[in-house]
């Protein structure tokens, strides 16, 4: 914790490991070494073009991308001469990518490909501060706005090494290094404002609290627009751990088997994904095999519960586990390489099933906790002090306790500095003493082990970690003239499910015309006609949001929610929570 800056911390490490390789990337089907001495060159090298194009201290840039090298090297050539870093996510909508760049102010905006520049050019006559848009390739030439990636490197040529060294020198702890924009309950996103020292002292805090050994490697495939990923880039850093870039979420699975990590952190749903192809697996093969795998998971589970007990193994059934490991267990452990020492698990709630599942595969992952506004670090299980269906213990530095309404809060370095240009929501997030409002419901136990156990606001966080806000999505669906009240679904979950109401007056005239014959709208609204017409109203809906806010099943009630049945406030607003628990069979049906 001697570092005040993310430069002070870069330079230290890349000095004293200058020829030890820091990344590897994926190029026609050949992965590539950079060692730090040739990161901190690279770096460097965006440094000095920034400069060169007139970046202030301040300033902001924009990195519309999927994860990849030079999203690293964007970020460390930003924050490292005082300027602030805005990722934005590379599936997010032109309307929602332009709301950001203005928020922020930004005035650069560099684009991963093609697909991305298309978007900004949809939108670029409503981006007035935007004095360059930089491509990563050679690509978008036909438009005079544009730069490409070689054009960009060269500008810095001319820039001093002194006038580098003067900007790395006048950044402060308390400067603001990134801008993270997460979805408010409105829909609008805020920008959370996090510094210098937040990345310095949570990368630090959450260092403490993992096993991390000289030569460990891990895989990166998590999107760096997204916080989590961006203090695991952190904590990397500071522990001079090879860090590998995935191709892609889609070849995931691929890399593992190449890069061998020794662990990866992930978001819920990537488990859940393997959990399900094996268990699926498993049941359509049927007889001896099936049997086989029952039987080593039985004995598996019995090992774990004695080690989260941390009770002795009795010597029979450490021969019985070392014999599963080997005709079953060891397949699943070379599916994530063979090396894993443990997984980290964070960004949404893990069910705690399947956390005991892998477990008893010798596969374990550690779940924690954070979020934008701390920098997505306080709590997370210990590697040698673990127990499921909780985040952990906090990380050194970190304060935790719990509201007299049990709401979790939280005091330490890793706090955000506030929302940009939003005095109001950070008024309403921390508190005069400093303490941050999770939003968060839960309990500690006498080891000071955290359980979250509600969410106290709507926002949905789905099991990919994706922050929804549901009146954002509800408004989309109801601009339609059939379509009365929509809840949106979503919370832990691996898509989003609506409940829906019709308007009576408009689907019934409907019905008449297309010559439907019914007694009464209960038995109109079940009609295989009325759930067509709405699925096309929903995908209407659809259209105006982001892929993964997008409602995938619906579920049509026959009654509109009433005052009276406590579904609508006397202001009408959705009784979200009473909803969901008066339908939750219909709901679970949907799932």
């Amino acid at each position: 914790m001697d570092k005040k800056t993310i430069y002070e911390l870069f330079n230290d490490v890349c000095t004293r490991n200058k020829d030890s390789i820091a990344y590897r990337y994926k190029e026609k089907d050949q992965w590539i070494d950079i060692t730090w001495q040739e990161q901190y060159a690279q770096c460097k090298a965006v440094s000095k073009s920034l400069i060169a194009l007139g970046l202030q201290k301040d300033d902001k840039i924009n990195i519309l991308s999927n994860t990849n090298i030079k999203w690293i090297q964007l970020d460390f050539g930003a924050v490292n001469i005082g300027c602030v870093n805005v990722g934005i996510y590379a599936s997010n909508l032109a309307q929602d990518c332009a709301y950001i760049i203005n928020h922020c102010e930004a005035k650069i905006i560099f684009v991963e490909d093609e697909g991305q520049l298309a978007k900004v050019e949809e939108v670029r006559s409503q981006l007035p501060n935007i004095q360059h848009v930089v491509t990563m390739g050679e690509f978008g030439t036909k438009h005079d706005w544009v730069i490409t990636w070689k054009t960009f490197l060269g500008k810095g040529n001319d820039v001093a090494d002194a006038d580098f060294m003067t900007r790395t020198e006048n950044i402060q702890p308390d400067d603001v290094a990134s801008i993270v924009y997460t979805s408010g309950t409105t829909g609008v996103p805020k920008g959370a404002m996090i510094t210098h020292q937040n990345l310095v002292f949570a990368s630090w805090s959450a260092s403490e609290s993992l096993l991390i050994k000289p030569g460990f490697e891990t895989l990166l495939f998590l999107p760096l627009a997204h916080v989590f990923a961006r203090i695991i880039l952190y904590v990397c850093l500071r522990n001079n751990v090879i860090m590998s870039i995935s191709e892609g979420i889609d070849k995931v699975a691929d890399n593992l088997k190449e890069i061998r990590p020794h662990f990866f952190a992930s978001i819920p749903r990537i488990y859940e994904k393997v959990y399900e192809k094996i268990t699926t697996g498993v049941q359509d093969t049927g007889g001896v095999k099936a049997k086989l795998f029952n039987w080593a998971l039985d004995v598996g589970m019995r090992v774990s519960a004695l080690q989260q007990a941390k009770q002795p193994i009795p010597g029979g059934l450490k021969t019985k586990n070392a014999l599963a490991n080997k005709l079953v267990f060891s397949k699943i452990q070379a599916a994530l390489g063979g090396k894993i020492v443990y997984t980290i698990s964070g960004a949404a709630p893990l069910n705690k099933k399947i956390a005991e599942f892998f477990h008893a595969c010798g596969v374990l992952i550690l779940e924690g906790i954070g979020m934008t506004e701390n920098t997505s670090f306080t709590n997370v299980n210990r590697y040698d002090n673990n127990r499921f269906g909780t985040v952990g213990q906090p990380g050194p530095g970190v304060e935790q306790k719990i509201a007299a309404d049990g709401e979790v809060l939280y005091r330490g370095k890793n706090v955000m500095k506030g929302y940009f240009k939003n005095d109001e929501a950070t008024a309403e997030t921390i508190d005069k003493d400093g303490w941050l409002y999770t939003g968060d419901i839960g309990e500690v136990d006498d080891d000071n082990f955290l359980r979250i156990t509600d969410r106290k606001k709507d926002l949905i966080i789905t099991a990919g970690g994706k922050n929804i806000a549901p009146q954002h999505v509800e408004r989309a669906i109801r601009a339609s003239r059939y379509i009365s009240q929509v809840v949106s679904i979503g919370d832990k979950r691996k898509y989003l499910c609506a409940l829906v109401t019709l308007v009576s007056d408009e689907v019934q005239p409907w019905a008449v015309e297309q010559g439907l014959k019914f007694s009464s709208w209960e038995e109109l609204v079940v009609k295989q006609e009325i759930h067509d017409l709405i699925e096309k109203e929903i995908n209407r809906g659809n259209q105006e949001l982001a892929s993964y806010e997008t409602i995938k099943k619906f579920c049509i009630l026959p009654q509109d929610f009433s005052i009276e049945a406590g579904e609508l406030t006397p202001t009408l607003k959705v009784k979200r929570k009473a909803i969901i628990e008066k339908y939750k069979d219909k709901i679970e049906a949907m799932y």
